[in-house]
């Protein structure tokens, strides 16, 4: 682990999954300062390298978030689990279902970044978005949690994030797909790991459904993991942008079906 620790580099950043997608989250309409930036800038890329490093020392399992100093969060978690029963996976699966719903909240016209406070109250459908939200609600609610950017190499513009949070009771970490709706498990219940989703897809097929386009063993090709702290928010930037013309071209041909199929528009996989 020290060794991987004292090369993390080559493993860290927005190149960590492929030349192509290096350049798509350069390119990302998020402020560049924003704290959107700074997370995937700060990535590490989950593989065998790095998995003993990330899941034994990267988060800590402590959350020290203080109460009162997020209040509006604080009332948004109590929203969100006061109609379940109290046991930890009632209150995993009701903040899922919590943040997924912000998605049909949306004004018509987009506006990306801003605090959790201001994403919740706005909606949004940008899942680096919501797995930011997520990941402050769950630990608020005590669990710790961290952001999961995951890419589907052999697909242009198939980027995804999600969450993954620390169950502690069952002493294992467990995938959430907060813009899904989807906590995943394995039969038995046990909590399943992105490393896990990873190695056996059968784990995801569990969940696959037409209307769920990320819940699929290929979106799980290549993942990077990303801290981020409810107590260490002041620490960033929280910017609010639009849409800029390299994502409005993309979205334009998304909305049309993507007629000629799938494939990257600005060139992104000529890049070496």
């Amino acid at each position: 682990m020290n060794s991987v620790k004292g090369t993390l580099k080559e493993y860290k950043g927005l190149g960590v999954f492929c030349p192509a997608y290096k350049v798509m989250l350069e390119n990302d309409p998020h402020h560049p300062e924003s704290v959107d930036m700074v997370l995937m800038k700060n990535m590490i890329l989950l593989c065998e390298e790095t998995k003993e490093f990330l899941y034994k020392e990267y988060t800590p399992l402590e959350v020290l978030y203080e109460r009162g100093s997020r209040p509006k969060l604080e009332e948004y978690v109590e929203s969100a689990i006061v109609a379940t029963p109290q046991s930890s996976a009632d209150k995993i699966k009701s903040i899922c279902k919590f943040v997924s719903e912000l998605q049909w909240k949306v004004a018509r016209e987009i506006h990306l970044g801003g605090t959790e406070e201001q994403i919740i109250e706005r909606g949004s459908e940008w899942c680096t978005e919501l797995a930011r939200v997520a990941c402050m609600l769950y630990q608020i609610a005590g669990f710790p949690a961290r952001i999961v950017y995951l890419a589907d190499v052999e697909r242009a513009y198939s980027g995804h994030a999600i969450v993954e949070i620390y169950w502690k009771s069952l002493c294992a970490w467990c995938a959430v797909d907060q813009s899904s709706n989807v906590v995943y498990l394995y039969p038995n219940g046990k909590p399943a790991s992105v490393w896990d989703l990873m190695h056996n897809p059968k784990l995801i097929h569990r969940y696959s459904d037409e209307s769920l386009p990320y819940v699929t063993p290929s979106q799980f090709r290549k993942a990077a993991i990303s801290n981020y702290f409810v107590w260490e928010w002041e620490k960033y930037s929280y910017q609010i942008t639009k849409i800029n013309e390299y994502y409005r071209s993309i979205l334009e041909m998304s909305e049309k079906g993507w007629p000629g199929g799938l494939r990257w528009l600005h060139g992104e996989d000529q890049v070496r």
